[in-house]
């Protein structure tokens, strides 16, 4: 049994793997192939550690050894495999595990590259596949999954359209590398403002919290890190032009920006936005409880359809929010 040494030196120069590896591979392979075969063949099966495979680095001459015995069961000495079946057996086991081996080597590139987007945006491009539930983008190297929980609501995601999306997970799947990525989480619509708003990139404007219901409505709270900056301001843009890009990437999902206050009632105050508000005051610090009071006509802003901005602004704040018109305190 040969193998041809030329063509294990032009994958070692191909795919970067050292000979010696390749060659530790073919040994592997063959003695695994082996004991396969003596075991389909009825033969006595040695144990794994006694049959030997050598491969001549010089020849390519491939020596399996298995351990010969006497009458008695002895071990004597060790035997040549010699059986030109085996010797196919062995041949086509090799070439599997050699082109496993590249599989997994560009498996394992393919995955390093992706594994430092994870927590990153990517562009790609809609493609059809065989579940229609479940959306595929082609990123270039390979394709991402967009599983149904992470596709916004009645966001259409025809075939050839480019999308931006989030990178949540990066694994090692049974058919390779698979990469999920979403249109809902919350982290996209930070990254945008990021690609917008060279004050984020730059740390001079933060962003402090952020809550979202994707396709509807997002809230974002920002501070500026140096004085004479209007974090406000400058995430919203020139005539809203930076706020107005991140709308149109989220298929003009409604963003609010308020400013962060580190004292809950100004917070509160400020979450609440578009409504105007009276007066916040805290019921129960320890537990983050407070009552805002805006004036009778503001409260189903305030409120929100189906409870929306109310309880946007208390993920926003962490707070639980007791919404209240102005003509309580008259009663």
């Amino acid at each position: 049994m040969k193998i041809e040494l030329v063509t294990l030196r032009q994958i070692e120069r191909e795919k970067e793997i050292p000979f010696d590896e390749l060659i530790e591979i073919i040994e592997q392979a063959i003695q695994s192939a082996y004991l396969r075969h003596a075991e389909n063949q009825k033969l006595p099966v040695p144990r794994e550690s006694d049959v030997r495979v050598t491969l001549d680095r010089k020849t390519g001459e491939i020596s399996v050894l298995i351990p010969e015995l006497d009458d008695d069961g002895q071990v004597i000495g060790e035997a040549y495999v010699t059986t030109d079946e085996f010797g196919r057996v062995a041949s086509s086991a090799a070439k599997q595990v050699i082109n496993q081996r590249l599989r997994d080597l560009t498996d394992d590139a393919v995955l390093g590259t992706f594994k430092d987007k994870e927590g990153q945006i990517v562009s790609g491009v809609v493609q059809q596949g065989p579940n229609p539930r479940m959306v595929h983008i082609d990123l270039g190297e390979l394709e991402a999954i967009l599983p149904p929980e992470e596709q916004i609501p009645g966001e259409s995601y025809a075939h050839g359209t480019r999308l931006r999306v989030y990178v949540t997970s990066v694994s090692k799947g049974t058919k390779g590398p698979q990469v999920v990525v979403s249109r809902t989480h919350p982290g996209l619509v930070r990254k945008l403002f990021e690609r917008e708003v060279p004050e984020l990139a730059e740390g001079l404007v933060e962003i402090v919290s952020l809550a979202r219901e994707a396709g509807h409505r997002t809230k974002v709270a920002v501070r500026a890190k140096q004085a004479g900056i209007n974090a406000k301001g400058t995430c919203i843009g020139e005539l809203g032009s930076r706020v107005r890009a991140v709308m149109s990437e989220l298929g003009e999902e409604k963003i609010d920006i308020v400013d962060y206050s580190p004292a809950l009632p100004a917070f509160v105050a400020n979450a609440l936005s578009p409504a105007k508000v009276t007066d916040v005051f805290m019921l129960n610090e320890s537990l983050k409880q407070v009552r805002a009071l805006v004036p009778d006509f503001q409260l189903s802003l305030a409120i929100g359809k189906e409870g929306q901005n109310a309880r946007l602004a208390a993920k926003l704040t962490g707070a639980k929010i007791d919404i209240q018109p102005d003509s309580i305190m008259n009663d």
